[in-house]
């Protein structure tokens, strides 16, 4: 069997708004950042690596340029918000044990991309994977699921998928990918 993990909120947390209440205790000033960059569509860019950190930068702060310091404070530190999954990070190496074959499959930004792939070691037990930003598409678009399929000649049905979002599920589904929808890493050790 191959696992197909996502990254975000699986194995890495992803949760902008408690980030942003603690770089910001004014609660108004935290959900007008979350508004002004994960909102936009500049950070859907990024997942598809069509956008940098420093371009979207750019952008925000000419559209909002009262909040300027807000947004380029936020942007220099969205690493901080990545921490690893411990529940999920110990299951990887006895997926490993049992003879199966790990890859991940996630919407990610190239910048962000290098420090999670430089910073956690358990990088090092997936067999592969593909990121949003290198292959410009992002989940739920059918075409990346076909592209990690292809990139390691992986049969569909021979697969299990496991992510935080519903549309991502249905899509892997669609493409006749097993899936299922990630809320604790207990998920995945039925499969195990």
């Amino acid at each position: 069997m191959n696992f197909i993990l996502d990254i975000g909120n699986v194995l890495i947390d992803f949760k902008p708004i408690p980030f942003l209440q603690g770089l910001f205790p004014e609660q108004a000033l935290a959900d007008k950042v979350n508004n002004i960059i994960f909102k936009s569509p500049e950070w859907l860019q990024m997942d598809e690596g069509i956008v940098s950190h420093k371009d979207a930068c750019t952008i925000f702060c000419k559209r909002e340029p009262n909040f300027a310091q807000a947004i380029t404070h936020t942007i220099g530190q969205l690493n901080t918000m990545l921490t690893p999954i411990s529940d999920t990070i110990k299951l990887l190496p006895k997926i490993k044990e049992r003879g199966h074959k790990l890859y991940y499959l996630s919407n990610y930004h190239n910048e962000l991309r290098d420090y999670i792939l430089g910073k956690h070691p358990f990088f090092s037990l997936f067999d592969g994977g593909v990121f949003s930003c290198d292959v410009n598409a992002v989940k739920p678009n059918p075409k990346i699921y076909r592209l990690l399929l292809e990139k390691y000649n992986l049969t569909a049905e021979e697969c299990i998928f496991f992510d935080d979002m519903e549309e991502n599920i249905a899509a892997a589904k669609k493409e006749g990918i097993s899936s299922v929808l990630f809320t604790s890493a207990d998920c995945i050790k039925p499969f195990l």
